[in-house]
């Protein structure tokens, strides 16, 4: 198995709805703001804005990227219904490509069961161009688990804490029968046996580069 070192100072997360960010990648954004002083931050969600489920997001970011420069955008596009408002994806997409310069791009994978999932999947790569865009999976009761590609090893103790933050920052899902510290822990198990490591992350790469030699 192949480990590649990359070297990373900002990144752009994107995703349809709270939450989805932080169950998808939060270990991940965990350990690169551990990792990476100073970590640029900017994050776009679609639905949710000027309401609960967006002050969650924002104190949930926080705690999942502790030191880091944070910017948050999240629109007030209607929950499941995202692909009617075609336009209002695509121009939020784009703003935030234009936001900055990142190293790397997290966004849903495009096999998502979930239309808006689906929309924004399918829209980041036609603004993030030439970025390496490293697709999410977001655990719900659909049968859609991916069959993933790159792989985010992970201590026990930051798997815990992600599992932990989750429950903690988000109580307006605690009612969702799939929505605990043991669904949580029970993926990255089963990504981390797929990677030889007690837990992980798993991600889906539509397409890489690879540069030898420093070309």
């Amino acid at each position: 198995m192949l480990r590649l070192a990359a070297h990373v100072r900002e990144i752009a997360l994107l995703a349809a709805h709270c939450d989805d960010l932080t169950i998808g990648a939060g270990g991940t954004l965990l350990t690169l703001a551990e990792s990476v002083a100073g970590l640029k931050v900017r994050a776009l969600v679609l639905c949710g804005g000027g309401g609960e489920r967006a002050a969650e997001e924002r104190a949930a970011l926080e705690s999942f990227c502790p030191g880091a420069d944070v910017r948050l955008t999240v629109l007030d596009l209607p929950d499941g219904r995202t692909p009617a408002h075609w336009e209002s994806v695509k121009t939020g997409v784009a703003r935030l490509r234009r936001s900055g310069e990142p190293d790397l791009v997290f966004a849903p994978q495009r096999g998502d069961a979930h239309q808006d999932h689906r929309l924004l999947a399918e829209l980041v790569p036609t603004e993030f161009r030439d970025h390496l865009v490293l697709g999410y999976e977001v655990l719900k009761w659909e049968t859609d688990t991916p069959q993933p590609t790159m792989y985010v090893p992970l201590t026990t103790e930051v798997a815990r804490h992600k599992a932990e933050l989750l429950v903690k920052h988000y109580p307006s899902q605690r009612d969702r029968d799939w929505f605990d510290e043991h669904a949580f822990l029970g993926l990255s198990r089963l990504r981390g046996v797929q990677c030889r490591t007690g837990h992980a992350e798993a991600f889906v790469i539509d397409k890489a580069t690879v540069v030898f030699g420093g070309v």
